[in-house]
């Protein structure tokens, strides 16, 4: 056969492949999804995210969290008006919800605090921050483990709260919300080179500004407003975000990985519970407060 039968097989070839087919145009859940991926995860795990990324289930707890934030405030603001529409009365303070130190011994208070908000201003912010933030880390690392870092957080926030300001009332979700916003944050800055720099410097930013700004609005409410009513601890804000850089970054790391595996979470959960232990033995022997 000679070279130029050859040719003309191959022409005769090429000629009579099938063209390649065009990739089927994206959805708008797609483009969603991707949002999701590039915001929430290194470069080296988008795809596997994207490859079984659903909303199967929604992000059921930090909504359920959300509408039971609310809701009690609508409580006590419209069904039970304590003027909590601007800042915290004593109607909220005497709240069977709000944590009181000397009443530490009704332990769900370490808890339920969450629950109960020092005005409009305190509520909306939250509610932003762990719906802005809770979903997407929802949709990338599903609710048990998103519940897992938000009430580690909330219940770290009370027992530092007890331990570092321990005559103070304490208030708001802000300690599962900063959870949430250190765990996120450590995942940026350890993956930086993987989330593209500038967007990571922008992340970063962004985080910087909503968090000084709250940390700001709750120093002011501490210790320079003159608006009458009880004092509210702001420690939870800080502890809360350690739980978050610990707990959470370990929970956050592990997207495609078994968690119970990891020794690193295991060590986050030795430490934590050394720490809730102190805590406890604190409040129970060493308080200031009878």
């Amino acid at each position: 056969m000679t070279s130029t039968e050859l040719e003309r097989m191959g022409g005769w070839t090429e000629e009579n492949e099938e063209p390649a087919e065009d990739p089927p145009p994206k959805t708008c859940w797609d483009k969603f999804h991707t949002t999701v991926s590039n915001w929430m995860l290194p470069s080296d795990l988008r795809d596997t995210y994207l490859e079984r990324a659903n909303c199967l289930p929604p992000p059921i707890f930090i909504i359920t969290i959300s509408i039971a934030e609310l809701a009690v405030f609508i409580y006590y603001a419209v069904w039970k008006p304590q003027k909590q529409w601007i800042t915290l009365d004593d109607g909220i303070a005497k709240s069977p919800l709000t944590y009181i130190p000397e009443k530490r011994e009704e332990a769900w208070r370490f808890i339920s605090y969450m629950l109960v908000h020092a005005g409009v201003q305190h509520i909306i912010g939250n509610l932003l921050l762990q719906l802005l933030l809770g979903i997407p880390l929802e949709l990338v690392h599903k609710g048990h483990r998103i519940g897992l870092v938000y009430l580690a957080g909330v219940l770290g926030g009370s027992l530092a709260s007890s331990i570092f300001d321990p005559y103070l009332a304490l208030v708001g979700a802000s300690g599962g919300v900063y959870a949430l916003i250190g765990g996120y944050f450590m995942n940026v800055i350890v993956n930086f080179k993987e989330m593209v720099p500038l967007f990571g410097i922008f992340r970063i930013l962004v985080i910087l500004v909503i968090v000084g700004t709250d940390v700001g609005f709750a120093l002011f409410r501490r210790y320079i407003s003159k608006v009458a009513g009880p004092r509210v601890s702001f420690v939870a804000h800080f502890a809360g975000c350690l739980a978050g850089m610990s707990i959470g970054y370990t929970v956050f790391s592990c997207f495609d990985k078994n968690l119970i595996k990891d020794p690193r979470f295991w060590i986050c959960i030795a430490a934590y519970s050394a720490f809730v232990i102190f805590a406890v033995l604190f409040n129970i022997f060493l308080s200031p407060v009878p």
